[in-house]
């Protein structure tokens, strides 16, 4: 078993820090708590637009280093799960965006009357919207063709891993409280509901960082996800009905027809929030070896998850 690198969890961050790693030619493991399709990652509505994430300096070149691979990507949506779509963010401008968004292709300023439902500011873009189940059961395959190994195994803590390789990253988001151990990180539950699309070819987001309801919905062949929620240190797992009609009713506010779209399911998940932003720094651990912590992604994840990988995996070469 004795390999180069540990990456422990096997959400997007711990799939795209592996995959960047053995892509570089080291032996890398995954221990995975859940499969991929079981993970937090799983969960996402999964646009790509930095939303919730901190530290807002080192955001826009994480972001748009992921941007660049999902470009790539999306030359074969079917088999990677990602597909340019256009859409509307409502309620946003772009005075206040990073200077990350003067390289987003495209994007553009709409007029008050161009956008839709009851808001009157927004922008119209082509982003890479994501098929989580399709894209984490991709990269996981991506990873094994590189030469990665997957293991479904949970740790109690990260000397377990370090007694089989050298370096450990740690890529295990809402879990690190107990594992690193770090009070900075506090849950952010999410919950969104499936439906039958009723034709809707477009996402729409109207998205305010500090409330707790948000409203969006993202397009996939077979379903629409329609979201969402931002419900800070609330763990609750199960969905609750009223949350979903409530979510229903704010989607149809901008898209009448969803109103009668048939219910398929409903998602729930805990976004990992960091007071203080993403931590991706180096520590010691007992025996010489070397713990990449790499976890705080909030609801961004899969908006950075390629550039923080870069910088993840370079300290994990030293």
């Amino acid at each position: 078993m004795w390999c180069d690198v540990i990456v422990v969890g096997g959400g997007v961050i711990g799939l795209a820090t592996a995959t960047t790693l053995a892509e570089r030619g080291l032996r890398v493991r995954i221990w995975s708590r859940d499969a991929v399709t079981r993970t937090t990652s799983a969960v996402a509505g999964a646009l790509w637009w930095p939303y919730r994430i901190e530290p807002a300096a080192e955001v826009g070149a994480w972001a748009l280093a992921s941007l660049h691979e999902y470009a790539e990507l999306a030359v074969d949506p079917d088999r990677s799960g990602v597909r340019w779509t256009a859409g509307v963010h409502a309620d946003t401008t772009l005075e206040h965006l990073g200077p990350w968004a003067g390289e987003v292709e495209g994007l553009r300023r709409l007029a008050p009357d161009e956008v839709p439902g009851p808001y009157r500011t927004g922008l119209a873009a082509r982003l890479p919207l994501i098929d989580m189940p399709v894209h984490l059961a991709f990269l996981r395959d991506r990873f094994e063709a590189a030469g990665g190994v997957f293991e479904q195994r949970a740790v109690s803590g990260f000397e377990e891993a370090a007694a089989f390789a050298p370096v450990v990253v740690d890529c295990t988001g809402l879990a690190a409280r107990a594992l690193a151990p770090d009070p900075a990180l506090r849950p952010v539950r999410g919950q969104l509901v499936l439906v039958e699309n009723p034709g809707i070819d477009e996402w729409f987001t109207a998205a305010d960082g500090t409330a707790g309801e948000t409203t969006y919905f993202f397009p996939h062949s077979d379903r629409l996800v329609l979201g969402g929620t931002a419900e800070e240190d609330d763990e609750r797992l199960d969905a609750d009905p009223a949350t979903a009609a409530a979510i229903v009713a704010r989607c149809a506010r901008v898209r009448p027809e969803i109103a009668d779209a048939r219910v398929l399911g409903h998602r729930v998940g805990l976004r990992p929030v960091r007071v203080g932003g993403v931590r991706i720094e180096v520590e010691p651990l007992p025996g010489g070896g070397r713990l990449v912590h790499h976890y705080g992604h909030g609801g961004a994840g899969v908006t950075v998850a390629w550039g923080c990988a870069l910088r993840a995996a370079d300290l994990a070469l030293g």
